[in-house]
């Protein structure tokens, strides 16, 4: 068998086991069912020592409880940056971070973009790595799956005026989902050779070093971040050269445990979302649509990359092209963002299918909890649409979906299109591109392109020849990724506080089933004319006019 093919079999054989668990520890942190036990009483305790309210919230007060914790985050990541020098845990004396990079990482790594303009084991030390950045990947995580849990209430209550309380949402998620299944990982990372470790950087002779002559060897407490920037969709490195470094990511079962870890969640919470609303079936269907998705896309990738030759430029000697292209796809399908490979050294239409991943929203799994409540604006259009082709008032679980849910749908889905069309017009012609990208022409606009489209859709790769350092795109950048992130949530919260006021119709002839082949086609469809439509311009000026010019 080929192994492009046997590697992906493999992928999807472990990963669906593995969902079926993880859906049970969602449905747990949605809605915990142990109520006089330990394992419970914690995290209740945890908000009543904050002096936090557990009651149950509209969604004006979820989504303002929800903006004050993520803006004080923001200032938290900001502040240690800048104060670097004089704090402990800094055993290599890293300086004090610059003012405009230290804001643009903190509202990367809130927004759960982890945009990454500098390099990790050069600039920042444990005590950031740690208390600000690690941290950050487990509140931006559970501030995701918390803004699922809201929708899902509002698809499930009947007039209810309330979709939950946002900090039992977000210490939930974090105790019965992210921190066993970061802790069970990061120990699996730990014997695969990933250091985790308070040490100064050692000197080391390594073979290839000239007799006498030491290099320094950097190291940290890289498993524990590396676990839940995989867990958490964040993406955010270690080392600046992310999973391809050979710390981060040093061996095959490393490599597949990570790939993993990216998927996982995202994946569990389909079956998960299923059982909830009590139609296992549609969380079944919307995951084969997606397995189905996910192998097209790894699919035109590797064939593009392997079909003429066998393209090892940027990549690792031990994930070799296989190992790159199903990365590539995974880490873009859904919001992680990390690499294992040089995106930059991907030919033309390889480098492409990531780019186009994103720029359909990364609804194909997505981000953990951002890319299911971005697939429910798109379910919901798709059933808007095929409710006006057969003239009845389309329903959504027996909700009626009026012109407020659509215009709340329309914010999620056109929002980040219109944030990475400007980002990258503003960017092309301002930021000296001609000037600062590492190549001309189309490739070098391709660059920018994939930059933006990156930063809009809370991603955070690279093509690795966009000069991230700009001041300009510093800025920029931390406008439109905060704005990509937190306006569709709150259009989200809007929506499921909609949801959750309106009355249950019962089913009919005329009721459309969204559980059914036929529909996830529609969907497909909706998705991908969105996405043609909105960025087809672009990415014939980029990708395809690269490929035009090479071949």
């Amino acid at each position: 068998m080929n192994g492009f093919y046997f590697q992906l079999l493999a992928l999807f054989v472990i990963l669906l086991p593995l969902s079926i668990l993880v859906a049970v520890l969602i449905k747990c942190a949605y809605s915990p069912a142990i109520n006089n036990s330990w394992i419970n009483r914690f995290p209740k305790t945890i908000i009543r020592l904050c002096g936090l309210s557990t009651n149950e919230m509209s969604w004006d007060v979820y989504a303002k409880a929800l903006m004050i914790t993520n803006l004080a985050g923001i200032a938290l990541v900001y502040l240690i940056q800048i104060f670097q020098e004089y704090l402990p845990l800094n055993p290599q004396g890293f300086s004090n971070v610059a003012s405009s990079l230290a804001l643009n990482t903190s509202v990367s790594f809130v927004s759960n973009t982890n945009w990454q303009a500098y390099s990790g084991e050069s600039s920042l030390s444990y005590l950031t790595q740690m208390l600000a950045l690690t941290s950050q990947n487990f509140l931006s995580a559970a501030t995701g799956i918390s803004v699922l849990f809201a929708l899902m209430r509002g698809l499930t209550r009947k007039e209810s005026s309330s979709i939950g309380n946002f900090y039992s949402d977000l210490v939930n998620s974090i105790w019965y989902c992210l921190l066993p299944l970061s802790f069970i990982v990061a120990i699996f990372l730990c014997y695969t050779g990933v250091p985790q470790t308070f040490s100064e950087y050692p000197a080391v002779q390594s073979v290839q070093s000239i007799e006498n002559v030491s290099e320094i060897l950097p190291v940290g407490p890289v498993a524990s971040q590396v676990a839940i920037k995989q867990l958490g969709t964040n993406g955010g490195g270690y080392y600046g050269i992310n999973s391809a470094h050979p710390l981060e990511n040093p061996t095959p079962l490393s490599n597949l445990l990570e790939l993993l870890s990216i998927l996982l969640i995202p994946a569990a919470s389909y079956l998960a979302y299923g059982a909830i609303i009590k139609n296992r079936k549609e969380g079944y269907m919307l995951y084969g649509t997606m397995t189905f998705l996910f192998i097209v896309f790894a699919g035109i990738c590797y064939h593009s990359e392997s079909g003429v030759i066998n393209n090892l430029e940027g990549k690792e000697v031990r994930h070799g092209v296989v190992g790159t292209t199903i990365w590539a796809v995974a880490t873009s399908l859904t919001s992680s963002g990390s690499i294992n490979g040089a995106h930059d050294s991907l030919s033309p239409i390889a480098g492409a299918v990531p780019m186009v991943a994103m720029q359909l929203g990364e609804v194909v799994f997505g981000g953990v909890g951002s890319g299911f409540y971005g697939l429910i604006s798109f379910i919901i259009a798709t059933v808007f649409i095929s409710g006006l082709l057969v003239g009845r008032t389309p329903e959504y679980l027996g909700k009626k979906i009026g012109s407020f849910e659509m215009q709340m749908s329309a914010v999620c889905m056109l929002l980040p299109c219109i944030l990475v069309l400007v980002g990258t017009a503003i960017g092309g012609k301002f930021g000296d591109i001609a000037g600062t990208v590492l190549n001309k022409g189309p490739h070098g606009f391709s660059e920018l392109l994939y930059a933006y489209t990156s930063m809009g859709n809370n991603n955070g790769s690279a093509f690795g020849g966009f000069p991230a350092g700009l001041q300009l795109h510093l800025i920029l950048g931390s406008f439109i990724m905060f704005g990509s992130r937190f306006l569709p949530i709150i259009a989200t919260l809007a929506m499921a506080g909609s949801f959750a006021k309106k009355k249950v119709v019962p089913k009919s002839a005329g009721t459309l089933p969204t559980d059914t082949i036929t529909f996830m086609a529609l969907l497909v469809t909706v998705i991908f004319l969105l996405g043609a439509l909105s960025f087809f311009p672009a990415i014939a000026l980029g990708p395809i006019a690269d490929f035009l010019t090479v071949f």
